[in-house]
């Protein structure tokens, strides 16, 4: 059996932290939790579960989750984000992993409630993530604060029965707290690389994904929430090019 840490980066996370911790005790030999000085009580209810705190600046996505992993005392690691857990199958499905370990990285499904709502469709499930694997052979990657972790070339992977269970929005206010935030990151990695917002971009973009989200992809099976959902994202759509646009007029 190999050992497992599991790591996980956090800031002001204490309404969701502990649901997460719960859901690997058993599974975990080491659990890893690299907070950005949260000011309420996350640290310390990780801490109260077991957990390891490293407190470390918050540097973008990729970098905090790739600083995580060389926190990390085992080379298998199970990374979560603070507001996920795993569901009784996947759980399972790891611990018979570490009963043999036969791959290099394993990826599962990510199922997300929205406002009380599992959210089956519009390209929110499955939504299949690499997230447990071997250290060694793998890295965060992708543009921020869209990461996903990067294989080296030869990797064996495998699917694992069972989801993450993704709990992202509590109301409607965090979804557009949230659309707020990451906007402004995609729009400053796009300004970056010199990206400018055309007019057809800015007018059919949002028009494209709302289609696609809610027709295409089936979002309408979600009833109100994937409206709502598709609304949003379409909306985000053309916020990220308002910011760029502004980023490259303020120069």
């Amino acid at each position: 059996m190999i050992d497992l840490s599991v790591v996980i980066i956090t800031f002001n996370e204490e309404r969701n932290i502990e649901r997460g911790l719960h859901s690997v005790s058993g599974i975990a030999d080491e659990i890893v939790v690299v907070d950005s000085f949260s000011k309420d009580k996350t640290a310390e209810l990780c801490r109260s579960l077991g957990a390891k705190v490293v407190e470390h600046p918050f540097e973008g996505h990729i970098e905090q989750k790739n600083y995580a992993l060389a926190q990390a005392r085992s080379p298998y690691v199970l990374s979560l984000d603070a507001d996920e857990e795993l569901s009784k199958e996947l759980r399972e499905s790891i611990l018979a992993v570490k009963n043999n370990w036969s791959h290099d990285a394993y990826a599962m499904n990510r199922m997300t409630n929205y406002c009380g709502s599992w959210i089956r469709h519009g390209g929110w499930y499955p939504d299949r993530k690499v997230r447990l694997f071997d250290k060694r052979k793998a890295a965060w990657g992708g543009v921020n604060p869209h990461d996903k972790v990067i294989l080296s070339e030869g990797v064996t992977e495998l699917g694992l029965k069972g989801d993450i269970l993704h709990y992202s929005y509590y109301n409607l206010s965090d979804h557009l707290r949230q659309i707020d935030y990451f906007t402004g990151i995609s729009a400053q990695n796009l300004f970056k690389q010199g990206r400018r917002p055309s007019p057809i971009r800015m007018l059919f973009g949002p028009v494209v994904k709302f289609f696609r989200d809610y027709i295409l992809k089936g979002g309408f099976l979600d009833g109100s929430a994937g409206l709502t959902i598709s609304i949003l994202s379409a909306k985000a759509v053309f916020i990220k090019y308002v910011k760029l646009r502004q980023l490259h007029e303020s120069k």
